[in-house]
């Protein structure tokens, strides 16, 4: 969870889509955001649903892909839904797609509007996010250019010969040539060049207001309402379903992130990103990446690979069996731009998420340092006790080394010379085995001990280090409030309260290495107290060994419920009868 709050508080402002992912590394959940960072957020703050709460409690990691507007990341969303089948995502049960215009491959071309994709029927724009302003289009285009209508060829002319929507080809003859002039306009018109025909629309749209034509006026309105919405059409998809991938790269402080968006299909289906330490020269580091790329996924081999134009793309082209393109303009370009954007946040986002790592580990220590006037405290070892009323006492000690847990050196102690509750002397007890071993096998000493407690453990510490093993090493103590929260930190002779800025992130150490040191050492004690338990209530009955004993257990569960049975009971599980008398005995006895 660290880790994830880590990476929450790098993301990105733009809109995209994110991907949560549970602790297989599977996509659990697709969504889409008008602000990332916002949105993922949302998730692990607040109030939810329950189908919410679920969620979250299986989200270990997420990834994210940056989109140019929300309209994009829509779209996305749902070609991500279909190829993913995310359990906490509501399923597309029938597939809807998107609607596409279309020009149809026929003598007579129409235009309509269509959810279907089929190659070689005609001439496909889209997708587009928004249904009703496709339409819209598609109406305002008919009234500019008067395309066939019908389905299929009547034998006379129709209504929309006669409202002038068609040139009536059932009837007249309309040359190859009326024809390709009105394909090339539509085609200029949904590829963006729009402004001839919004000009147009404008003037109309005053000239109309001007002579208090206000109906008229509100449909050009309306009509160029409709084309702005439309002409917003996703770059994720294209209309010439060619499968290729987009590289992009950023270059940030010696190293190289490389973004390659997969699209299939004329989908989005896949963003892959990887970064690392520049060796070479960056073209150099770009064409080996690409080649090991597809030396490792030769399935996902696609018809064109597009890279960014600055890159020689002669290397590329002898190497692959691909077609390799560096596009200078148009909406490939717009691709590799935001491959390149998502490298580019990639690369941001590891310094960040290090940046961050540092002011709460190194950076802390060293301001911990400062308050304490010693040299920076680069490792420390902090020590706890635990036990119940004095029965099964145990300690802990943990280390972290430059702010950070280095669990392969935390200690387990089980008190041998104290009875009952005594915690100094078993702090005394715990800190002269540690640092005995420390000096006979000449290992690393802390350069700060940090004590669970107040000025009674701060000297009996100092006084097993200076009087017995003759060791210098500045002591802290930790104190905590009424609700066991650290509260303050006490330092010197006479355990003086250092003044520690509360939200500062020393003081945040502070509170991790105090919360570490308890979680481990209660850990620690109920393990050994079950084991306590198990042994005292089971142990040296005669004739109850390692199998029979395991057999108790798995028959009745818990030391309880074995107290409560009878000879009977036991003897019905074939438990002999002179043991299952020892056994009732000694449990009754407890």
């Amino acid at each position: 969870m660290k880790d994830l709050k880590l990476k929450l508080s790098v993301l990105p402002t733009e809109p995209g889509c994110y991907l949560m992912k549970n602790k297989d590394d599977e996509i659990i959940y697709v969504g889409k955001a008008k602000n990332l960072r916002n949105r993922v957020r949302s998730y692990f703050s607040g109030a939810h649903d329950e189908k919410t709460m679920r969620l979250v409690q299986d989200i270990v990691d997420f990834d994210y892909v940056i989109t140019n507007s929300e309209v994009e990341s829509l779209l996305l969303e749902n070609t991500l839904i279909k190829k993913h089948m995310p359990r906490y995502n509501i399923l597309l049960k029938d597939d809807k797609s998107y609607p596409f215009i279309k020009i149809t491959k026929e003598k007579h071309p129409r235009l309509i509007v269509t959810r279907t994709v089929k190659t070689g029927t005609g001439l496909y724009f889209g997708p587009y996010p928004n249904a009703f302003s496709a339409y819209e289009t598609k109406k305002l285009l008919d009234r500019i250019y008067p395309l066939r209508k019908c389905d299929t060829m009547p034998d006379k002319l129709c209504l929309y010969y006669h409202i002038g929507q068609c040139l009536g080809p059932c009837v007249y003859n309309v040359s190859v040539e009326t024809n390709k002039k009105m394909i090339s306009g539509i085609t200029r018109f949904l590829n963006g060049e729009t402004k001839e025909i919004v000009s147009d629309l404008e003037n109309k749209m005053m000239k109309a207001s001007e002579e208090l034509e206000f109906e008229r006026a509100k449909e050009y309105r309306d009509l160029l309402g409709h084309i702005e919405q439309t002409m917003m059409k996703q770059n994720m998809l294209t209309s010439d379903m060619t499968s290729r991938d987009c590289f992009g790269y950023a270059i940030h402080k010696g190293w190289m992130a490389i973004s390659v968006l997969l699209i299939r299909n004329g989908k989005l289906i896949e963003k892959k990103a990887e970064m690392f330490p520049i060796n070479d020269d960056i073209e150099e580091e770009f064409n080996r990446f690409v080649l090991h790329f597809y030396d490792m996924n030769s399935n996902l081999l696609p018809k064109e690979v597009h890279i960014p134009r600055e890159i020689n793309k002669s290397i590329l082209e002898e190497a692959l069996p691909v077609k390799v393109h560096a596009p200078h303009r148009g909406s490939k370009k717009e691709m590799v731009d935001l491959a390149k954007k998502n490298a580019e946040n990639a690369v941001e986002s590891k310094f960040l998420l290090i940046a961050r790592d540092e002011e709460r580990t190194i950076k802390a220590v060293e301001a911990l340092g400062e308050a304490l006037n010693i040299e920076t405290p680069r490792r420390i070892e902090a020590f706890d006790n635990s036990n119940i009323q004095g029965v099964d006492p145990v300690s802990a000690m943990v280390t972290f080394i430059d702010g950070k847990p280095s669990k392969k050196e935390y200690r387990k102690y089980k008190i041998k010379t104290v009875e009952g509750p005594d915690d100094y002397r078993s702090m005394a007890e715990v800190v002269r085995r540690r640092y005995t071993r420390v000096l006979r096998e000449s290992l690393p000493l802390p350069d700060l001990i940090i004590v669970d407690g107040g000025i009674g453990h701060m000297n009996t510490v100092r006084n097993v280090l200076e009087d017995e093993l003759s060791l210098d090493i500045p002591i802290a103590g930790l104190k905590k409030d009424d609700k066991h929260q650290t509260a303050e930190l006490l330092y010197g002779d006479s355990a003086d309260i250092v003044p520690l800025d509360k939200k500062s992130q020393s003081f945040y150490l502070l509170q991790r290495i105090q919360d570490e040191v308890h979680r481990f050492a209660i850990s620690f004690h109920r393990n050994t107290r079950k084991k306590t338990l198990f042994q005292s209530a089971l142990d040296n009955i005669e004739g109850v060994g390692p199998k029979r004993k395991a057999q108790l257990l798995k028959t009745y569960g818990s030391i309880k419920n074995i107290k409560s049975k009878t000879e009977e009971d036991f003897i019905q599980i074939g438990i002999p009868q002179n043991v299952a008398r020892n056994i009732v005995k000694k449990l009754t006895d407890m």
